[in-house]
């Protein structure tokens, strides 16, 4: 006979942790928020039920998961519809003209949004300069690297060459005091 562990999930809790955390997706609340609410409930801490979901029971509700998500998504667009007061026409629409005054007057809430798209344009336009530059920056720099090893390279041959010629001219100069040495005595 095997013993249950104590802290062992029966299948209630396994459900009340399910339907939670499914509630919790629907409404656009957090998992984290869900397992906080069902580790009050069964006496357990978040990480327990976090840790329940992510290995055992998010894999048997799959298709429940992404139905929630599309609610709650679905419950975001209407929210957001519901947002967005119109003001109903109290008199009806003129031809626009060119020049007219009532073609430059667009409601507030259109200029905001427009601005902000026009600044963060100018923005993006910025750093994408700026990215162009640092691209142009760091191919100079490698070019830079390249001519610099090359110099240095270079360097180093005439140093090597420059020694070898001292060297035979010390030879040079002791077989010459030897000569004269030689012929002195």
């Amino acid at each position: 006979m095997t013993a249950n562990r104590q802290d062992a999930w029966s299948h209630e809790d396994d459900l009340l942790l399910a339907e939670t955390v499914l509630r919790h997706i629907r409404e656009g609340s957090t998992q984290l928020a869900a397992f906080e609410e069902v580790a009050e409930a069964l006496v357990r801490t978040s990480a327990a039920c976090g840790f329940r979901w992510n290995s055992t029971i998010r894999k048997k509700y799959e298709a429940e998961v992404n139905l929630a998500k599309k609610k709650r998504t679905a419950i975001k667009r209407e929210k957001s519809k519901a947002q967005v007061v119109r003001e109903p026409l109290t008199q009806p629409l003129e031809p626009i003209q060119e020049n007219d005054v009532a073609a430059e007057q667009v409601s507030s809430l259109e200029m905001t949004n427009l601005d902000d798209v026009i600044e963060f344009l100018k923005g993006f336009k910025e750093k994408q300069s700026k990215l162009d530059e640092t691209v142009l920056l760091k191919e100079e720099n490698e070019s830079l690297r390249e001519k610099l090893s090359q110099v240095e390279n270079e360097k180093n041959i005439i140093t090597q060459d420059y020694r070898a010629l001292l060297e035979i001219m010390e030879r040079a100069r002791k077989l010459t005091n030897s000569a004269m040495f030689e012929k002195t005595t």
